[in-house]
């Protein structure tokens, strides 16, 4: 196979090409996202057949770092990193597992759950920091100044880039919004020594500074307007693929908040194409959480973007008025005819509720995609037959604070007025949901007497 090459380009279409050696991942030319780019040509001088026989034998390889699901594809993500570069907390190849059961109670027949929240950190963010902080370790290694590593985040991306930068001994920063995100949120980063800043502001807030703070003190920066995390995260779809037999869903539904994941997701599956590991690619289907839904106003206004002020959400990485990756979520969903929906807090609370009936430890922005997958059905637009692929992004108990609050009812209640008044849809009502335990004597017949009337 020839030599692999991969440099940035401006996302916007200005002139020249920049090697990944770069520090401040934005086009020099106009401030705006890079790219980066691969040598298709040189990567099709393989077959298809051919990389899926490779992706398929290193899948069931021992040798480090075949055993990460993003390395395994490593000339896709990055071809340049010597394997002393790479690090990894053996992510990726998480479970897609059938739920034939709550999927028709959904309305499709067929339906799967990619479990992201089984990653080292508890999320998809993990994919692509792998890759992000492999090219810093990669560039410290090489003589490049860099002080530390910083984000902004409202939760999973902070989680991710301290325990990689931990696990490769570079100092990190996270800029977080205070009181915004979950307790279990919060406590990965304090536990994996990053230095955690809770910022008086919201997320697109900390994100402004962080950016600012890194562009004045060397600092590289960590979030997805860095295309680097891109490519890690676009693994996945070849994961999906790879786990379905090299067949692709009719539809992928993926929660969105700063939309780095969709682009990704897309990007993944239009190369899988275009190198015949696959046939097709699948319709995309973003979920947003209503009180943070700027996308789905996008979508719903000829895909005219305007910023606008997140408000309070469960959901709460989705709580972001201006996302960094729109321009290129809008250019991948216009591809290939993709949809945007959203997601009420009462719908979003029964999704996941819904979610954990069934067995799975559901995250709100799962229940987001849930909900959105459900409504989209109804819709008539997924159609009963058709295959759906859903991305868990996270684990459930990220949430374990708003889950048990939930359940004890120490939290206000979140069906709307509207929902409580109509009778059809009581069974729907989140305060029918809860689950709080029984507080019983340590006597036999007491626990009988509230039991067994349970089990007819």
């Amino acid at each position: 196979m020839t030599a692999l090459r991969v440099l940035f380009r401006c996302f916007e279409g200005c002139p020249g090409e920049w090697p990944l050696s770069l520090i401040d991942t934005r086009c020099p030319r106009c401030g705006g996202l890079l790219d980066v780019v691969h040598d298709e040509e040189a990567l099709a001088t393989r077959s298809g057949a051919a990389w899926r026989a490779l992706f398929d034998a290193r899948r069931l390889s021992a040798q480090w770092p075949m055993p990460s699901g993003v390395w395994s594809k490593r000339e896709w993500v990055n071809p340049e990193l010597d394997d002393e570069d790479i690090i990894s907390l053996g992510e990726g190849f998480t479970p897609i597992v059938p739920m034939p059961t709550l999927g028709r109670a959904l309305g499709v027949a067929n339906l799967w759950i990619k479990q992201c929240g089984h990653n080292p950190t508890g999320s998809f963010k993990d994919l692509g920091m792998t890759g992000l902080v492999s090219q810093v370790v990669r560039l410290r290694r090489q003589g490049a100044h860099i002080a530390a590593v910083a984000c902004a985040s409202t939760g999973d991306t902070s989680a991710a880039l301290s325990a990689y930068c931990a696990r490769a001994q570079v100092p990190s920063i996270v800029f977080l919004p205070a009181g915004k995100l979950s307790d279990e949120q919060l406590t990965q980063p304090i536990c994996s020594y990053s230095q955690t800043v809770a910022l008086d502001t919201d997320f697109d807030g900390c994100m402004a500074l962080v950016a600012a703070f890194c562009s004045r003190h060397g600092v590289y920066l960590a979030n997805s307007m860095n295309p680097l995390r891109i490519e890690g995260q676009k693994t996945l779809s070849i994961e999906i693929a790879q786990q379905l037999g090299w067949q692709v869903p009719d539809w992928v539904v993926v929660p969105g908040g700063n939309l780095g994941h969709v682009t990704a997701l897309a990007r993944g599956f239009a190369l899988q194409k275009k190198l015949g590991l696959t046939d097709k690619e699948p319709k995309l289907l973003v979920a947003q959480a209503a009180q943070a839904a700027p996308l789905y106003r996008a979508y719903r206004h000829s895909w005219q973007f305007q910023q606008t002020v997140a408000g309070p959400t469960q959901a709460t990485a989705m709580a972001i008025g201006n996302p960094v990756n729109v321009r290129k979520a809008i250019a991948a969903l216009q591809r290939v005819d993709g949809v945007v929906e959203a997601a009420t807090e009462d719908e979003i609370t029964r999704a996941w509720t819904a979610g954990d009936r069934h067995g799975l430890a559901t995250d709100p922005h799962t229940g987001v995609a849930l909900a959105a997958l459900r409504k989209q059905v109804e819709a008539g637009r997924i159609l009963p037959h058709e295959q759906v692929v859903v991305i868990s992004t996270a684990h459930g108990l990220k949430f374990g604070t708003l889950k048990r609050a939930f359940h004890l009812m120490t939290d206000p209640p979140l069906a709307s007025a509207t929902t409580q008044a109509d009778p059809a849809a009581q069974a729907a009502n989140p305060t029918t949901l809860r689950n709080p335990p029984l507080r019983l004597p340590a006597h036999l017949p007491a626990i009988e007497d509230a039991l067994l009337p349970k089990l007819t």
